[in-house]
C-alpha cells in the first residue's frame, strides 16, 4: 500500500538514543540549499521505498516554484491515488499507458470515493486525469523517463489544452480521449431569504466569516489569512463608508477587497466580545493559538478550512438547501455584477466584468464571465439579493 508520511522536524539530541546523539547534532548543523518544509509529503511504496520521482515533482512545486500548501497537497493526493491504483494492479509507473489511464478514469466513474463515500464529480475526475498527465510530462522533461506512452506529439492519446469559454463560443467541448466532456454549470447564488436564514443559523465565528464572503467575495484560503491588523478600523474623521483591505490572493498574488463600515464594525465587536475571551481561555489551557489570526474558534484555536466548510454544509442542511463556502463567493459576484450592469445601462462609464474580476481575484476574464451569464438567466432573483444584502449590509 502506498503511504504519504509528512516530513517531521529533526529531533533534539536529547530525544534520541545515546548512540545516535552525535549524528543528531551533526544533522542539525547541516545547511541545505533547498530545504523541504515541515509537513512536506514524502511518498513511499508498499515496501516503504521512497518514490523518488514523486518527491522530486512535489519538491519542484513546493520549494522551487513556491506553490501554496494547498496546491502541493492536491498534487500529492492525485499522485497518491494514481500510484495506489498502479500498485493494486501490479503496474510499474514507468510502463503505464493510455489503457491504464482510461481504466483509472473509468473506475472513478463507477465507484464512490473511499474518502467521502460519494460519487466522483466529472470535474474531480478530469482534474485527477490532468494531474497524472502533468506528472508524466514533467518526468519526461526532467529526465526521469526517456519517453512515456502518455506524452508526446506522436501519441494518439494526447490531451488538448484546457478549453476556454467565451460568450461567443457557446458550450466548451474537450475532445481528449482521457478527459470526460464537461458542460459548464451556472453559478446559483443564494436568495435574500436564504442568505438571512443561513446567517441566522450560523454561530460565531462562522456567521461573521460567511458575511465576509458574501460582502467581499473572498476565497476561504484568503479569508483564513486575515489578521486582526488587516481589519483594524480607520480612525479618520469623518469615518469613510468603506475601507480597502489588502489580501494575499491565490497563487500569492497581491490584491484587495472593499469592506463596508458596518462589516468592519461587526468584526470589531466579534474581536472584543468573542475572540479575546476565547484566546484567554486558550492561554489557560496552554494550547498556543495564533494570536494574529482573525478567526479564532470557541476552543481558542484558529478555524481550519475543513471545519468551516463542514459547518457551512451542515447549516445549509438545517435550512433545507445546499450551502457551501464557494456559493457565498458566487453570491457576491452575481449580486455585484447585477448592480454594476444596472449602473452601466444607466450611463455610468464602467466595465462591470473588469471590476468584478479585480475584486474576485480572477486571473482570466472568462472566469468572471460565468457570473454575468448567470445574472442574465436569473436577473429578478439577483436584483433582490443585491438590494437586500449589499445595499444594506446590516441585513
Amino acid at each position: 500500500m502506498v503511504q504519504i508520511i509528512p516530513k517531521a522536524a529533526l529531533p533534539h539530541p536529547d530525544e534520541v538514543p545515546p548512540g545516535l546523539r552525535t549524528a543528531s547534532v551533526a544533522a542539525r548543523s547541516i545547511t541545505l540549499r533547498e530545504p523541504r518544509p515541515i509537513g512536506f509529503p514524502l511518498m513511499f511504496d508498499a515496501q516503504m521505498k521512497l518514490i523518488e520521482p514523486v518527491v522530486a515533482f512535489l519538491h519542484e512545486h513546493a520549494v522551487q516554484r513556491a506553490h501554496t500548501t494547498d496546491t502541493v497537497r492536491t498534487y500529492s493526493e492525485i499522485l497518491y491515488d494514481w500510484f495506489e491504483s498502479l500498485e493494486q494492479n501490479h503496474i510499474a509507473w514507468r510502463d503505464a499507458d493510455a489503457a491504464d489511464l482510461v481504466s483509472y478514469r473509468n473506475r472513478m466513474m463507477t465507484q464512490p470515493s473511499d474518502h467521502t463515500g460519494r460519487r466522483y464529480s466529472i470535474r474531480t475526475i478530469n482534474h485527477r486525469v490532468r494531474g497524472v498527465l502533468r506528472f508524466y510530462e514533467w518526468a519526461v522533461r526532467t529526465g526521469w523517463l526517456a519517453a512515456s506512452r502518455l506524452t508526446g506529439k506522436g501519441n494518439a492519446f494526447t490531451v488538448a489544452r484546457r478549453a476556454r469559454f467565451t460568450r461567443a463560443q457557446g458550450e466548451a467541448v474537450d475532445y481528449s480521449l482521457f478527459v470526460i466532456r464537461q458542460y459548464e454549470s451556472m453559478p446559483r447564488p443564494l436568495s435574500a431569504a436564504q442568505a438571512r436564514e443561513l446567517l441566522a443559523v450560523l454561530t460565531p465565528p462562522y456567521d461573521l466569516m460567511a458575511r465576509w464572503q458574501i460582502y467581499t467575495g473572498l476565497r476561504v484560503s484568503e479569508l483564513l489569512r486575515l489578521t486582526v491588523k488587516d481589519v483594524a478600523c480607520s480612525r479618520k474623521r469623518p469615518e469613510p463608508p468603506f475601507q480597502l483591505i489588502d489580501v494575499l490572493r491565490k497563487g500569492r498574488k497581491n490584491g484587495y477587497v472593499i469592506a463596508s463600515r458596518s462589516l468592519l464594525e461587526e468584526t470589531a465587536v466579534f474581536i472584543a466580545r468573542y475572540r479575546r475571551a476565547w484566546l484567554r481561555g486558550d492561554a489557560r489551557a496552554d494550547r498556543g493559538a495564533d494570536d494574529s489570526a482573525l478567526f479564532i474558534g470557541s476552543r481558542g484555536t484558529v478555524v481550519s478550512k475543513n471545519r468551516y466548510q463542514q459547518v457551512m454544509q451542515r447549516a445549509g442542511e438545517a435550512c433545507g438547501f445546499k450551502a457551501s463556502t464557494h456559493l457565498l463567493r458566487a453570491t457576491f459576484a452575481c449580486t455585484l455584477l447585477a448592480r454594476l450592469e444596472q449602473l452601466a445601462k444607466a450611463g455610468e462609464s464602467i466595465n462591470p466584468l473588469l471590476i468584478v474580476k479585480v475584486l474576485m481575484g480572477h486571473e482570466h476574464i472568462e472566469t468572471t464571465d460565468r457570473y454575468l451569464r448567470a445574472i442574465t438567466i436569473d436577473a429578478c432573483v439577483l436584483g433582490e439579493v443585491f438590494d437586500s444584502l449589499l445595499a444594506d449590509p446590516a441585513v
